[in-house]
C-alpha cells in the first residue's frame, strides 16, 4: 500500500495548475491504483489539484478536513464545487476536533496527514510558508519525522500573493 500526503500552496497561479497535475501523474502512477491512496485536506491549489490526479489513476481520497466550519469558511466559488466534489469521491473523510479553522486545526490536520504517510508530496517554492500549518512548516516536520519527502515545483510555476497577508487561502491549511 502506497500512502501518500500533499502539502502546498494554495495560491497557485492558474497557469501553474496543470503544470502540477502534469508533474503529479507520473509521480503518483509508479504506485498501482489499487495500492495508491492519496490523504490531503483538499484546500484550493496544490491538495485540489493532487486529489484529482490521485482519482484519476483510480486511487483512494482520504479527505481530512481541519475543521467543522472548515468548508462553510471558504468563499463560494470554483474552489467550492471541486471540494464538495472530492469529498463525495472521498473513500474516508476524517474532520479533526476543531469547531474553527486556524492554526491550531491545520497544524493538528497536518500531524494526521503525516501520522498516515509514507510519502510526503510537497508543492512547494522552498520558500517560507504562512507559519504553523503551513507548506514549509508541513516540510519541516515530515524531515524532522524522517518522512521521505518529494517536492514538486514544475519549470514555469508560480504563486499569486495571498489576498490579505497572514491570510490562508480559500479554506486551505497550507500557503
Amino acid at each position: 500500500m502506497a500512502t501518500i500526503a500533499v502539502t502546498g500552496h494554495v495560491n497557485l497561479t492558474a497557469a501553474t495548475l496543470p503544470l502540477v497535475a502534469e508533474a503529479l501523474l507520473p509521480l503518483l502512477a509508479r504506485h498501482p491504483a489499487a495500492e495508491l491512496t492519496g490523504v490531503s485536506c483538499l484546500a484550493a491549489g496544490a491538495d485540489t489539484v493532487f486529489g484529482d490526479a490521485v482519482l484519476a489513476l483510480g486511487g483512494r481520497l482520504v479527505a481530512v478536513l481541519p475543521s467543522a466550519d472548515y468548508r462553510a469558511r471558504m468563499p463560494e466559488g470554483p474552489h467550492t464545487v471541486a471540494f464538495d466534489r472530492l469529498v463525495r469521491a472521498a473513500s474516508e473523510v476524517k474532520v479533526m476536533p476543531y469547531q474553527r479553522a486556524g492554526s491550531a486545526a491545520y497544524a493538528a490536520a497536518n500531524r494526521l496527514l503525516l501520522g498516515r504517510a509514507e510519502l510526503l508530496v510537497a508543492v512547494w517554492d522552498g520558500g517560507p510558508g504562512g507559519g504553523r500549518g503551513g507548506t514549509g512548516d508541513a516540510v519541516a516536520a515530515a524531515r524532522a519525522q524522517g518522512l521521505p519527502v518529494e517536492v514538486v515545483w514544475p519549470a514555469g510555476a508560480a504563486r499569486e500573493p495571498l489576498a490579505r497577508p497572514g491570510r490562508r487561502g480559500a479554506g486551505g491549511p497550507t500557503t
